[in-house]
């Protein structure tokens, strides 16, 4: 049987505790051509140092000097295996998942069907629970700006048990084909955390490749272990990277929609959530923010993240479409 390469690639940022439980998991996978390398995004404490004793040769360490968000960060891993290691498929792994032992065999199998397949995605369950869905595949409408996770919170009946094309997958667990990179580019740093791997499907799509949802294939997946460590750091790059992520992949006509919609359909639903549900009006107040910011990029190609997430840093290259 052939056995592609794969370059599984686990970005850590001062979560040395959940990064060695998905290490422990991936040391069990029976696939059986693959190779590891952790990307440690700047961790404050001696993450790398802990990461490289234990595992030695199982995995490469890239070290980033400061935190470079999801994006950027998986970048320099994915521009570090192409030139050095040759790999058929990409996969990037959270740190905070646990994965079944036959998952990235799945998952290949998947890919390995069809050429024209070039990104797939695992079902994903919530860690916790341990059947109770986080996400079957997704979707996305580009006239309201709604992004929607299939099946998310429900209990696992068998109702998401076909294979199917979706709009875009979770980037938790994202196998992406060798030659859909060359294509397409890397993920886009401009958003440092959330919507990049949404946008990066759409760009698959729209190269002529499909994104396929591969139920056989299984993870947990605990989820925001790394955005909860700062207050309000989710809400902020939500709404910031929304207008971002609409004006870079909407018609005219349909980023006109979204901008008629918004205030009642996202952000009146998220005050409701913010400040009713969860009375955290620290969390709207950086939710508004991101949202002004994001506004100011958008429209005025002005604006700063000086609430300082981060640091954002937008390197200068053009290896992101």
């Amino acid at each position: 049987m052939n056995n592609p390469k794969v370059c599984i690639i686990v970005l850590n940022w001062n979560g040395l505790k959940d990064t060695v439980e998905c290490l422990e998991s991936l040391k069990k996978i029976t696939y059986p051509n693959y190779e590891v390398i952790v990307v440690d995004n700047g961790s404050e404490g001696n993450d790398a140092e802990v990461l490289t004793g234990r595992y030695g040769n199982y995995i490469h360490l890239i070290r980033n000097e400061k935190n470079y968000g999801f994006a950027e960060g998986n970048n320099t891993a994915i521009s570090f295996v192409l030139a050095n290691s040759n790999p058929d498929y990409i996969l990037l792994l959270n740190n905070d998942t646990v994965v079944h032992p036959d998952f990235l065999d799945k998952l290949v199998a998947a890919a390995e069907s069809d050429s024209q397949i070039g990104i797939v995605g695992p079902k994903v369950y919530f860690h916790r629970t341990q059947n109770t869905f986080q996400s079957a595949g997704a979707t996305v409408n580009l006239w309201t700006g709604t992004t929607a996770l299939i099946g998310f919170n429900e209990i696992d009946n068998g109702q998401f048990d076909d294979k199917r094309e979706v709009d875009w997958v979770m980037g938790c667990c994202l196998l992406i084909r060798r030659a859909v990179i060359e294509t397409i580019g890397l993920l886009n740093p401009e958003y440092f955390a959330l919507y990049e791997e949404t946008e990066w499907c759409l760009r698959c799509k729209k190269a002529g490749y499909q994104v396929v949802y591969v139920p056989d294939s299984v993870l947990w997946h605990k989820g925001g272990q790394a955005t909860a460590k700062i207050s309000g750091f989710r809400a902020y790059y939500m709404g910031r990277n929304q207008f971002i992520f609409m004006k870079r992949n909407c018609s005219l006509l349909q980023f006109i929609s979204f901008l008629v919609i918004f205030p009642l359909l996202h952000l009146l639903k998220n005050a409701v959530w913010f400040l009713l549900w969860q009375r955290a009006l620290g969390t709207f107040v950086s939710y508004v923010q991101g949202i002004i910011n994001g506004i100011s990029l958008v429209f005025c190609k002005k604006g700063s993240d000086a609430k300082c997430y981060g640091p954002v840093i937008v390197p200068r290259r053009n290896s992101w479409k």
